[in-house]
Parts: C-alpha cells; sequence; structure tokens
C-alpha cells in the first residue's frame, strides 16, 4: 500500500526531486536520535533542527515543560519539514514521559553536561541506539532528567568558557557521532518499511494540495 502511494504521489513531483529524495533517505537515520528538554530559544530551536537535518538525524523529541518550542523559519530553513518531530506536552512530567518512550524504543539515554566527569562525544558507546539530551538554555538539564540519564556526556572545551551555545553543542555533537556511524560496523540506516513512511511524508510536504490528491488517489482504490 505505501509502496503503491508512494508511486503515485511521486508522479507530481520532478525526476531530480525524486532522485535527491533518494539520496538523501539512504543517509538517514534513527540510532541517533536528539531531545530537546524545554528549550524557548527560537535561534536555538531552529538551528538545532536544521543541523539535525544536515547529518541526517532523522527522530527529533521535544520536550514542553515550562516552555513552549517555537521555531524561527528564517534559521530553520523549512529543515523541519524533513524531520519527525515528536512533542511531549501532554502530563505534568513530559520529561519523564519522554524517556520512557525512547527506553521502550531500545534507545540509551544520553545528556549533555560539562559538569560531568563522562564520557566525551568521542568515546560515548553506541553498542546500542542513543538518545542525546540538551537541557535548557540557562539551567542545563532538570533534577528529573539528570535521575533517569544512563550516560552523561560532555564536549571538551580549552577555553575558559564553561559551556558551549546549545545549537552549537548539538551540532558538534551529530557531527562527531553521525561521522562515527559511518565509520564504525553498526547497523544505522533506516529500515526499509521507515523509509516509505518517510518518504510519503516528504512528498506530501512537498506537493501543493497532496492531500486532496491522496483522498482522491485512495478513494479510486476502494
Amino acid at each position: 500500500m505505501q509502496a503503491d502511494l508512494i508511486k503515485y504521489l511521486s508522479g507530481f513531483v520532478t525526476e531530480e526531486r525524486k532522485k535527491r529524495f533518494d539520496e538523501v533517505m539512504k543517509n538517514r537515520t534513527r540510532y541517533v536520535s536528539i531531545a530537546l528538554e524545554d528549550i524557548y530559544q527560537p535561534h536555538n530551536a531552529s538551528a538545532v533542527l536544521r543541523s539535525c537535518d544536515c547529518f541526517g538525524i532523522q527522530d527529533v523529541h521535544i520536550i514542553e515543560n515550562e516552555n513552549k518550542y517555537t521555531v524561527n523559519p528564517d534559521v530553520a530553513l523549512g529543515s523541519y519539514k524533513w524531520l519527525t518531530m515528536h512533542k511531549y506536552n501532554k502530563t505534568t512530567n513530559n520529561t519523564l514521559a519522554c524517556i520512557e518512550s525512547l527506553k521502550a524504543k531500545g534507545y540509551a539515554i544520553a545528556v549533555t553536561t560539562p559538569h560531568k566527569d563522562s564520557y566525551t562525544i568521542e568515546s560515548v558507546p553506541l553498542d546500542k541506539k542513543l538518545a542525546l539530551f540538551f537541557g535548557t538554555e540557562m539551567q542545563g538539564m532538570s533534577e528529573q532528567l539528570e535521575k533517569n540519564a544512563e550516560i552523561f556526556v560532555k564536549i571538551p572545551m580549552l577555553g575558559f568558557t564553561e559551556s558551549f551555545n546549545i545549537s552549537v553543542a548539538a551540532a558538534l555533537s551529530m557531527y562527531t557521532l553521525s561521522s562515527r556511524l559511518r565509520k564504525e560496523n553498526i547497523n544505522w540506516q533506516l529500515p526499509e518499511a521507515e523509509q516509505d513512511e518517510i518518504m510519503i511524508q516528504w512528498l506530501r510536504n512537498t506537493i501543493p494540495r497532496a492531500d486532496i490528491l491522496e483522498k482522491d488517489y485512495l478513494e479510486k482504490q476502494k
């Protein structure tokens, strides 16, 4: 069913665009996912999304406890159209809801912090899927996140400044992790069913009035 829908919707995009979709899909991964806890500055929120797309990280998990996650389109440059966004804002403890969801999917919970003497981003284990969390701009990780973290990760720094800006830390982390995935013997690529699911998402976000075209197609299949 998904393959037939992809074939149908692909008829409304150029061959060049279809080729580009296929090229990008080959480098997409869910082996590493990014989770953002209470990020409130639109510039940081948007820059992280842009980096996720650039480094092939498909899933972004967004925790909204005190702050609503707002994207600046001038910074994000439409990158959110190509990502799968998961928002957690329905409970009194959205951080824990996100952690439990990711653990159920087999992810190790890793938190970036300059205050813990633990793994560097170059040495953090990749023997299982990794969910890398970033805390708020001013306070860093919450007590709940620290309590439930399995791995602490830091980016070595040589200057006086205590920490990187969140968007910079995320970009450096994703660059290092995505490079390591491609060098190590890890099955990091998406399974075919997930590729099909994401391809439909991309086509829907590309084709004008895709919802009407899809509805018409499905009606004809009955």
